[in-house]
């Protein structure tokens, strides 16, 4: 029998795409977090879902879809400064608590997602703004 990954742990795609809703709902009342975001959250949430089914051990959907995610690339376009950060975390982890995510798998989550966040702080820094296309595949 194989170990279970934290894709299955905290409960699979269900409880990804609730944590994914959740985050989103809040973004959308933020508005200088929901100002780096397009009109349109429809292909965000996509993208985080399945993004975040990969990075927790499920399904390479994403990579599958967008080849490597390559975030801190694929965030170059958005000016984002650490308050920006600091939001996103705050939204993230108010997600993560409304779906009763297993303490121990919160833990281990909160560390890694501290740290993707604040890898993609960049309004400092001289990087290509350009948007990405729609279908950029990343290697």
């Amino acid at each position: 029998m194989s170990a279970q990954t934290p894709f299955e742990r905290i409960g699979g795609r269900e409880v990804v795409e609730a944590i994914v809703e959740a985050f989103y709902d809040a973004v959308a009342e933020d508005a200088p977090l929901r100002a780096l975001y397009p009109d349109d959250l429809t292909p965000s949430r996509e993208k985080l879902t399945l993004f975040f089914e990969q990075w927790l051990g499920g399904e390479a959907r994403y990579s599958e879809r967008y080849g490597h995610p390559r975030l801190r690339r694929r965030h170059f376009p958005f000016v984002i400064a650490e308050h920006h950060a600091q939001l996103w975390l705050t939204h993230m982890r108010a997600a993560l608590e409304s779906q009763q995510v297993p303490q121990d798998e919160f833990d281990a989550m909160w560390g890694r997602l501290e740290t993707l966040a604040h890898h993609m702080v960049n309004a400092h820094e001289d990087v290509p703004r350009d948007p990405l296309p729609e279908d950029a595949w990343l290697t």
